[in-house]
């Protein structure tokens, strides 16, 4: 089996690590998660992965709370979750870094786009930790950002839908699925792909998005492999 791409960038929502108790970690999702991602480097893919803190906070939604300090408790929420999926993959037997936006040497490397290049050359998966280190910039953001400055072909944005429709499919049944959209389009139609910030940077760096669902992990391998799942986003 050949890999159709040389270098991606993986977008997890903290949420999807929960599982059914909708907070915390379940560790049998990271587990699943983390098998597919090795898969996915054993057909020599090279991996960065960004994943969202929500199944332990959200800052945007934290009521009366300052938002800056709201966001910066997010960005700790996603360095526990990068320091989760860096241990499984790591019992895995998978070559792993972690690298934060926010300097905490005495847990992960700080972010440096040659170091993280460099790692990704070596065969190594890099989890980037901590979004962009500002506040007011989402993690859909971040993911777009390293995207840009590592190089990567494509985003894989593995989210809890099949792909992206025309409105909530959970909430209509004559939701529509689009096979491929433009960046353009999404900004336009508003779909809810990713905010408009990360969808702008995307649109302007030339980098694909593919979003798919991760109920089934394997997805993420048979992305990789250029199966047709999901809505393909490019212009």
């Amino acid at each position: 089996m050949q890999a159709v791409y040389k270098r991606i960038l993986l977008k997890l929502s903290g949420e999807v690590l929960a599982g059914n108790d909708k907070k915390g970690i379940d560790f049998e999702i990271v587990n699943s998660i983390c098998k597919a991602v090795k898969e996915t480097a054993e057909l020599g893919v090279e991996i960065g992965l960004v994943v969202g803190g929500g199944n332990f906070w959200r800052g945007r939604s934290s009521g009366e709370m300052d938002r800056t300090r709201a966001d910066h408790m997010g960005m700790l929420a996603t360095t526990m979750n990068s320091l989760a999926l860096a241990d499984s993959l790591e019992q895995m037997g998978v070559d792993v870094r972690v690298q934060t936006a926010i300097t905490m040497q005495q847990v992960a490397e700080p972010y440096i786009r040659n170091k993280a290049v460099r790692h990704l050359e070596k065969g190594r998966v890099v989890i980037f930790g901590c979004g962009t280190g500002n506040p007011f910039f989402s993690t859909d953001t971040a993911a777009a950002l390293r995207a840009a400055e590592i190089g990567a072909e494509i985003i894989f944005k593995a989210t809890n839908v099949d792909g992206v429709y025309d409105k909530d499919p959970n909430k209509f049944s004559d939701a529509v699925k689009y096979d491929t959209l433009t960046h353009t389009e999404i900004l336009k139609k508003g779909l809810a792909v990713m905010d408009s910030t990360a969808a702008s940077l995307c649109r302007d760096n030339n980098i694909g998005i593919l979003v798919f669902n991760l109920d089934k992990p394997e997805n993420i391998v048979k992305a990789a492999l250029g199966e047709n799942i999901g809505t393909i986003v490019k212009e």
